[in-house]
């Protein structure tokens, strides 16, 4: 039997996912047994304030990504939002598994509408608190920062009204029940590559990439290409306040995406569509270009002063 090791940050929803993928190249080769390797990453470690202070996205893959380029581990498994727009040479993104809920969630309080006045919202997110404050300009939004159970203790200690959370994470983690609403995606917009599992691996290792393919879903990649070329034509950094999201339609594939100022005072918003056989890359390209067209370059310019 051979062993396959698995890369993985050791937060609870990361282990979860791990073992997730972990089952599933199991199932598909019962002569593979999975082994994971967890490590602790600099974005785990570092809480003190937000990722852009210390270098971004990167903080949450950099460990995981040295211990491929070292042999130390021969898959890497990544929530893809939290994967840089450029990899490390040697290493690439050949697996994408079927997206998950891709919505962002309300916990706390069963409808938005119903916090007070001047209520405190916990995010570590530029994107949600961008899409809220343009919604709610009245809430108080702080920064909250820590794997999911460590933001649920918060909640519950009172620190905040209530906290914006990927679905997909609670629902991972069996918390789908501490979700008080849905938000709608037609103006909470998600993050690029929100609720898509990805998997790394040496570019080299054939054999590897061939172990994946039973999980790897076609329209999940699609998603992902467009939304990642969004983010890498406007900078790609977690300091941009940036929403991206692809979706299937009965005629293709449809794009909306939305730039603006954290504090929501600004926010652009822009729509594509495409066929099922176009290019993804395109249509993300397409949507940046949208933005910048309708007042994101001036908000872009604005965000590097």
């Amino acid at each position: 039997m051979s062993v396959l090791r698995i890369a993985t940050r050791n937060s609870p929803l990361a282990l979860w996912q791990a073992r997730f993928v972990a089952a599933a190249i199991e199932q598909h080769h019962p002569g593979t047994a999975c082994e994971l390797v967890p490590m602790s990453t600099t974005g785990d470690r570092w809480l003190a304030g937000r990722l852009s202070s210390q270098g971004g996205k990167g903080l949450f893959v950099k460990e995981l990504e040295a211990a491929l380029l070292e042999d130390r581990a021969d898959i890497a498994v990544h929530s893809l939002k939290d994967v840089p727009m450029e990899l490390p040479p040697g290493l690439d993104l050949p697996c994408f598994l079927a997206r998950h809920n891709p919505a962002d969630a309300l916990v706390g309080c069963a409808d938005l509408d119903q916090l007070p006045q001047g209520a405190v919202v916990g995010t570590a997110s530029q994107r949600r608190s961008m899409l809220l404050q343009s919604r709610r300009p009245d809430l108080d939004i702080r920064l909250l920062r820590g794997n999911v159970n460590t933001r649920l203790a918060k909640l519950d200690a009172g620190e905040y009204a209530a906290i914006l959370l990927a679905a997909s994470g609670l629902e991972r983690l069996g918390f789908a029940a501490r979700i008080g609403q849905l938000l709608d995606m037609d103006w909470m917009i998600p993050a690029p590559g929100q609720g898509i599992l990805a998997i790394e691996t040496r570019e080299q290792d054939a054999a590897v990439v061939a172990l994946l393919q039973p999980l790897h879903d076609a329209a999940a990649a699609f998603a992902a290409m467009a939304e990642r070329a969004l983010s890498r034509a406007l900078g790609g950094s977690c300091a941009l306040p940036l929403a991206g999201y692809c979706a299937q339609s009965p005629a293709g594939w449809q794009m909306q995406a939305a730039l603006g100022l954290p504090d929501g005072q600004k926010v652009i918003r822009a729509h594509g569509e495409c066929a099922l056989e176009a290019d993804p890359e395109s249509l993300g390209q397409q949507l940046a270009q949208s933005l910048r067209d309708g007042g994101g370059q001036a908000v872009l310019d604005q965000l590097a002063d």
